[in-house]
């Protein structure tokens, strides 16, 4: 299937041909929610935390005398029960990312590059790189694409020096190598522009 390639300008200079493996496939809403889940789930920081008895600070003395005082018999004010004591089964430092198959992965990024085709929300460009890394500059560009919620992906972002040192004072775009293409980045913008070389790297990676 054809694409047309365009240029800074938004004007046709060419075609490319899409492989119909990674941007004809059926959109699978179910796969699309369980990468999205779980590349979440990596983000979390898992850094919540309760102290247990043995962290809390104070004193180890007996309360007071184990008989005769008509109340509970206590060791320690730092039990659970007691104010500023120790919490039962609470949160502790963990991650909670977990494992999801390598075939799950690419056909959530197959699906979700099909449902971008297919809404028409995918420009090919031969190339995204400008000569300054002028913020006002890359705007005039993308007021040319029609809005600024956009993602980038070329073959290495290395060489797009400008372009990314621009791109972080444009709130909604940003810059990604081909490599850290992913479900959820995608989905969350309203545009994806692909360079050139950043097709062919993706048909290499999933084919």
């Amino acid at each position: 299937m054809k694409q047309e390639v365009v240029n800074l300008q938004n004007k046709k200079v060419g075609d490319i041909e899409l492989p119909a493996s990674i941007f004809k496939q059926p959109i699978r809403v179910d796969i699309l929610s369980r990468v999205v889940e779980w590349q979440l789930a990596k983000r979390r920081s898992g850094a919540h935390k309760t102290k247990e008895i043995a962290e809390i600070s104070g004193t180890t003395k007996k309360m007071y005398r184990q008989k005769g005082t008509g109340g509970a018999r206590h060791g320690s004010k730092r039990a659970p029960q007691f104010r500023g004591g120790a919490v039962i089964f609470g949160p502790v430092v963990r991650s909670h990312a977990y494992s999801l198959p390598k075939k799950v992965r690419q056909l959530g990024l197959k699906s979700v590059l099909s449902s971008k085709l297919e809404s028409g929300d995918i420009i090919v460009v031969d190339s995204f790189e400008i000569n300054k890394p002028k913020t006002k500059d890359l705007k005039a560009i993308l007021a040319k694409f029609g809005t600024e919620n956009m993602l980038l992906i070329d073959v290495d972002t290395n060489r797009l020096t400008n372009t990314a040192l621009a791109a972080g004072n444009v709130m909604g775009f940003d810059v990604l190598p081909q490599i850290g293409a992913n479900v959820y980045d995608i989905l969350r913008k309203e545009k994806l522009i692909l360079t050139v070389d950043a097709v062919k790297a993706l048909e290499a990676r999933l084919k």
